[in-house]
């Protein structure tokens, strides 16, 4: 792994199998992230970004190459190491919020602390400093069917938050949103860039991955631009 780096790709494949051929995802990339970054990775759909975002997050493996992410060889991880790996490392935004539906705002808030078996005593003052660091401190009772779009995709933010991972990964975090919505949400992701975060963020709309420091290109499961 590269001295400066926080997160490296080397020479990553990942292939799907599809009866006798296979589906390339992702061919030979290799990506350098410094800790600090805003970065947005920008393509298509079926151009491999998402992919891309899943190696980082551990959530998937390549089939060929390596990933590190601060230090650790993510890629040869297994998947009790890789859980607990990403409860302290790895916040993940995703464009469906996957909230449960019979819990508050503040007790999806609370999950990730439980599974991390944080002091009980800890949980709810975390929780709530994460929901009004979105600014839904106020909104902390209700269920995600009372909340607006956005709304619910702040308490997303808060969960991925609450353990206070320095990366964060949003993989279309604007997708299910109106653009004004969506430009909100983009700007509490520039916030907290400013506040330290390392953001990776996944999205085809060009006039978001604006906000990135940097914008890499995929394209047919390799980098064109930006790495």
């Amino acid at each position: 792994m590269a001295q400066d780096a926080l997160i490296q790709l080397d020479h990553v494949t990942r292939a799907y199998g599809m009866g006798a051929r296979q589906i390339f995802a992702l061919r030979e990339v290799s990506l350098t992230i410094r800790a600090g970054e805003f970065i947005a990775i920008v393509g298509p759909s079926g151009s491999g970004k998402s992919t891309l975002l899943n190696l980082i997050g551990g959530i998937d493996k390549p089939d060929a190459g390596r990933v590190w992410v601060g230090g650790t060889l993510v890629s040869a991880m297994g998947e009790n190491a890789l859980a607990q790996w990403r409860g302290h490392t790895i916040g993940i935004v995703f464009q469906f919020f996957q909230l449960l539906p019979t819990l508050t705002a503040l007790e999806n808030v609370l999950l990730p602390m439980e599974l991390r078996n944080t002091f009980a005593s800890h949980r709810r003052e975390r929780a709530r400093a994460a929901l009004e660091r979105v600014g839904l401190a106020d909104r902390a009772a209700q269920l995600p069917a009372e909340l607006s779009g956005g709304e619910q995709q702040r308490v997303a933010i808060a969960r991925a938050l609450v353990n206070d991972p320095p990366i964060l990964l949003a993989d279309e975090p604007t997708g299910n949103l109106d653009s004004e919505t969506g430009a909100r949400i983009v700007a509490l992701l520039t916030d907290l860039h400013r506040a330290g975060k390392t953001i990776v963020l996944v999205t085809h709309e060009e006039v978001l991955a604006r906000a990135a420091q940097r914008i890499v290109r995929v394209r047919d499961g390799r980098i064109v631009e930006g790495a």
